[in-house]
């Protein structure tokens, strides 16, 4: 009678092994890096709640400045049609390139090039986003933060309005802070 007990105990051990491993790796593993795969979707969003100037264009266009953090999660939508143009993402490094962006994010480790930045996109009609602590306070469009475990952004309502740009009502209503103006 031991027999049998240890028999089916040993036999069901493996199967509950594997399913113990596979619970801890998926939890380690295909947990999402889930600060900058809220960045990127908030990226795309704010491409359809913010208006740009009338324009000729058949595109739509995220620029990533610097060194690349979201470009990965991003490629997934180059292509995708966002307000009736086609969205495409560009990497940017100089004054010059600027011109073919309607949203520059700038990732926090370009720190010390955010002035920079913010001055070659003066009075163009581009939308300017950061994680970088202060970035909203310093003349930047919209800044990622943390606050309560949750990510969410700071609106500067004056940089938006200096640059010809328009937030809507929901997304100013969603903005954990707006700077610079009314909610």
């Amino acid at each position: 009678m031991l027999a049998r007990i240890t028999r089916p105990a040993r036999a069901f051990r493996p199967h509950w092994l594997a399913a113990l491993l596979l619970v801890i790796v998926s939890k380690n593993f295909a947990q999402p890096n889930s600060e900058p795969q809220l960045e990127a979707a908030y990226l795309i969003n704010f491409m359809k709640y913010v208006e740009w100037p009338a324009s000729a264009r058949n595109t739509a266009s995220i620029c990533l400045f610097g060194r690349d953090t979201l470009g990965p999660l991003l490629s997934s939508h180059e292509g995708r049609m966002i307000g009736g143009k086609e969205l495409r993402i560009l990497r940017v490094s100089s004054p010059a390139d600027m011109a073919s962006c309607q949203l520059v994010y700038i990732p926090d480790v370009e720190e010390a090039r955010i002035g920079a930045v913010l001055r070659w996109t003066q009075g163009m009609p581009i939308l300017t986003a950061s994680s970088a602590d202060g970035f909203a306070r310093a003349g930047g469009g919209i800044e990622f933060v943390r606050h309560g475990g949750r990510m969410q952004f700071i609106v500067n309502a004056s940089s938006l309005l200096q640059q010809g740009l328009t937030a809507s009502s929901q997304m100013m209503r969603l903005a954990f802070r707006v700077i610079g103006g009314e909610r």
